[in-house]
């Protein structure tokens, strides 16, 4: 058998072997038979390794050959032996199908004790009190490596942010990205509505006493001034709904700021029951029911149905949903309630 697989005796003209070379145009199967070839020192050998004939083998040195204007390598005794370019060509070769090995196989597979993975997460600041505790906490058990970064974006700008992988996820009561056929969802806490106010708030005994009243209650509400946040505007929507707008002393940017105004004046917060019970069992704030009959809203976690999640996607996916939503699987874009 021909080990040399017609490789000419005589070396090309010499060149600069890359000057030529456009790697746009080349043909990567043409280095994967170079890569066998260096590695056997044998064009038939190469080819056995690959299952492919050894015509087709040499075939595809000779076109290598032609785009470097270089012979790439010469007969030598059993085999053939690698000229100075093919060895650099080697080199460059090995290291990026190496890199290739290492994207492909990170999407596969995805070891979290080992990772050093960079998480991209849109989060309010309420989603970030509500969530992150929890989170960062399983992280630095599972993935200590791990890395989270939030961001806050545009309702509107979600989907592509989704879509394009700037975002890894997205986290919140979101109907304008719920409505969005490329978003799949997976619901993770139901909420609803309620009114702060400081413990000890001059109002607080008639407010509670009126709670099962919605006339009575709805009537002492219009004694209140009332803060706001201007990124959820459910909140401003109830108020309006109540005719309680022009009550409103305070519209602040995010909910986090407002346990301490609530605590040293006589504002009203409508806001998320679940945040707000976490500040009532601290024994400084009360919180009182809406009058009428506010339907639940549903917090979801959101990623993009046209990008084909990696591994590590998927795992921060699970552990998410673990966390947060009980495994529950995705809901239908009609399925939350408004």
């Amino acid at each position: 058998m021909d080990e040399t697989g017609g490789i000419p005796d005589d070396p090309l003209d010499p060149f600069d072997p890359f000057d030529r070379l456009d790697p746009a145009a080349l043909d990567l199967n043409l280095l994967r038979v170079f890569a066998a070839v260096h590695r056997c020192r044998s064009v038939s050998r190469a080819a056995e390794q690959l299952g492919m004939s050894q015509p087709a083998a040499s075939s595809a040195i000779a076109r290598l050959r032609r785009e470097l204007r270089d012979p790439l390598f010469a007969r030598a005794h059993h085999g053939v032996r690698p000229t100075p370019v093919a060895d650099q060509l080697a080199r460059a070769v090995s290291q990026a199908f190496g890199l290739l090995a290492e994207a492909l196989g990170d999407s596969l597979r995805f070891d979290p004790a080992r990772s050093r993975r960079r998480f991209r997460l849109h989060l309010s600041d309420i989603g970030e009190a509500r969530f992150l505790p929890a989170l960062m906490a399983e992280l630095g058990q599972r993935a200590p490596g791990v890395t989270i970064d939030c961001r806050v974006a545009e309702p509107e700008r979600l989907p592509g942010l989704l879509d394009s992988g700037e975002l890894d996820f997205a986290f919140g009561y979101l109907p304008s990205v719920n409505s969005t056929a490329a978003t799949q969802r997976w619901p993770l806490v139901e909420d609803h509505y309620t009114l702060l106010l400081r413990q000890g708030h001059p109002q607080q005994a008639a407010l509670a006493a009126a709670r099962h009243d919605d006339t009575a209650l709805r009537a002492e509400m219009g004694q209140l001034g009332y803060g706001v946040v201007r990124s959820h505007s459910e909140t401003l929507a109830i108020l309006q709904s109540l005719n309680l707008s022009d009550r409103v002393r305070l519209s602040a940017s995010h909910f986090l700021a407002l346990p301490a105004i609530v605590r040293r004046s006589e504002l009203g917060v409508v806001m998320p029951a679940e945040l707000a019970r976490e500040w009532v069992q601290g024994g400084e704030f009360s919180q009182i029911d809406l009058p009428g009959h506010w339907p639940a809203f549903v917090v979801s976690l959101h990623v993009s149905r046209l990008r084909q999640p990696d591994a590590a996607q998927a795992w921060l996916g699970e552990v998410l949903r673990g966390l947060f939503g009980g495994g529950a699987g995705p809901a239908g874009a009609t399925s939350i309630p408004h």
